[in-house]
């Protein structure tokens, strides 16, 4: 899988431009605030249909403009796929092959991405919510049921917190409906905690084999899957279903008091272990940094997997924020492998003699120009173009 070419229409900073890319690594140069994650943050939202940097879609389209536009042609197995991500007032709008998707889960999925920026390396020693952010965007990409369960979790949470609060403050009194609530909201919960469990066991399996040979064999990475709910260890799915109704049940009474749902994927964390400590706690930064380097690595083969097909990769000026051993094992990994874009300062910031053959884009406000690695133009795309077809 690699994207042929991306056409943008008053997305961030860009008017409007069409790109053609290498299907190998392409390098966007620039200082900071030129447009480099820009460009970027447009190939992971036209794959996700979300943006990593905001929740607020109004902040992607260009001042003064009332819509954007984010198109890719994506070459899948044999086929070239078209897609299409409208963005404006009333919403998104998604195409594939030229047809609007009725759901946006039937849209996601056509491009996966992997993105790794200099925060993803604070993966390891950052909150709770990162890491269950981290497992839902990854998993979501490739398991439509699991997109699907999660965003029926997240709706009936709302519900249940929302009448919790009311039975808090002696606002409603209808147990039989909280039942109800506390029995949808198992259902889902319940399916989502065993396919994470099942992904993050074949991640687990691949990120072993990555840290093992960076580390020289010297460490071994495992992950523990931390549950609100207890005794989750080797339970089926219907079980956690069941497990999780009967603690909701049996916190019915704290969870009134306090307003708000105490159990549940939602509160769930991953733990990462060296040689069985956590690394946390315990691990140096060299061995937290190591940590989510293998984790992310690890992403691109449980993608190929999962799906068939390598994914893409953004490397969001991350080269800087590794050392000369990391940044070996990492394009060392990836090269011929995925389709990459990476982004730094100038060309002196990337490791050229592990980069073969790289294209090479400058991008100074907006506009972009394709340059050798000596700095000579090839060819300006700042113009407009007519969209991808």
């Amino acid at each position: 899988m690699f994207l042929q070419k991306l056409h943008l229409k008053n997305f961030r900073n860009y008017a409007e431009t069409t790109l053609e890319f290498s299907p190998e690594i392409n390098v966007l140069l620039g200082q900071n605030a030129q447009g480099k994650t820009n460009l970027l943050e447009s190939i992971y939202v036209l794959a996700t249909a979300r943006s990593h940097r905001t929740a607020n879609d109004r902040e992607l389209i260009r001042f003064n403009q009332s819509d954007a536009v984010i198109q890719g042609l994506v070459h899948r197995r044999a086929d070239d796929v078209p897609l299409e991500l409208n963005l404006g007032k009333r919403g998104k709008k998604a195409r594939v092959n030229h047809l609007e998707q009725a759901k946006l889960s039937q849209y996601i999925g056509q491009l996966n991405v992997i993105l790794f920026a200099p925060e993803d390396l604070s993966l390891v020693k950052g909150s709770p919510n990162g890491r269950r952010r981290f497992i839902d965007m990854e998993f979501g990409q490739i398991a439509p049921r699991y997109l699907h369960n999660l965003t029926a979790y997240r709706d009936v949470l709302k519900q249940r917190n929302r009448y919790l609060k009311l039975l808090s403050a002696r606002k409603a009194s209808d147990r039989v409906y909280l039942d109800v609530l506390s029995e949808q909201l198992a259902g889902f919960g319940g399916s989502i905690i065993a396919q994470r469990q099942d992904f993050l066991g074949e991640l687990e399996k691949y990120a072993q084999e990555l840290h093992l040979s960076i580390t020289q064999g010297q460490e071994t990475l495992s992950f523990e899957y931390e549950s609100k709910l207890k005794n989750i260890s080797g339970r089926s799915e219907t079980e956690l279903q069941q497990l999780m109704y009967q603690q909701l049940t049996e916190q019915a009474e704290k969870e009134i008091f306090q307003g708000t749902t105490l159990v549940g994927p939602h509160r769930d964390d991953l733990k990462f272990l060296i040689n069985g400590k956590n690394v946390q706690i315990y691990g140096s930064q060299g061995q937290q940094r190591t940590t989510a380097l293998s984790v992310k690595l690890a992403e691109i083969d449980v993608m190929k997997a999962q799906t068939g097909e390598y994914p893409l990769l953004l490397l969001d000026d991350v080269l800087s924020e590794l050392d000369g051993q990391r940044q070996t094992h990492l394009l060392q990994t990836i090269q011929n492998k995925v389709q990459t874009f990476l982004t730094a300062p100038a060309m002196n910031d990337v490791a050229q003699n592990l980069i073969k053959e790289p294209k090479i884009f400058m991008i100074e406000n907006g506009n972009i120009k394709e340059t050798t690695a000596g700095g000579k133009t090839v060819l300006e795309t700042v113009t407009f173009y007519p969209p991808v077809s």
